[in-house]
């Protein structure tokens, strides 16, 4: 599975061990910036993120900001992206199993690294339960075709 990392500032430490300690659970990362601490704007970061999921070209991506909203709203303004804000484990395990989620938002501000670390494995390791779900999930997919023509 290729999974995408994105931060902006406030989410790069978190970020970078993330990153790392997702290798160990043998999954492949690429990191989509940024590379340091110094102020950015988490639109630019989120957008190219989100953009390189929707293409096909990363199967899911993972996005950190102080919030996580920020990201979250970026990422969903772009066709084929289902980005989920997870503040619980519960949360993280429920937008894959019901939502299908591709990405992951989370606040670094918000959650200790630890909840971070849980929900991204749990988020990673659950898979999308289809049946009346996929309903759903083809609503939305039908929402973007009409709202992107």
């Amino acid at each position: 599975m290729r999974i995408l990392f994105a931060s902006d500032h406030a989410g790069f430490q978190t970020k970078e061990k993330l990153m790392e300690d997702v290798k160990k659970l043998g999954y492949g990362v690429s990191d989509f910036g940024t590379s340091s601490e110094e102020s950015v704007d988490y639109v630019d970061f989120g957008l190219q993120a989100a953009e390189a999921v929707s293409s096909g070209k990363f199967d899911r991506g993972v996005l950190i900001c102080g919030s996580g909203i920020g990201m979250s709203i970026t990422a969903n303004k772009v066709k084929g992206i289902r980005a989920a804000l997870a503040c619980t484990p519960e949360m993280a395990r429920l937008s894959r199993e019901h939502n299908d989620a591709n990405i992951l938002c989370m606040g670094s501000r918000i959650n200790d690294y630890e909840n971070i670390l849980d929900m991204t494995r749990i988020w990673l390791e659950t898979d999308f339960s289809g049946g009346r779900h996929l309903q759903r999930v083809e609503k939305i997919r039908a929402l973007e075709d009409r709202l992107f023509k």
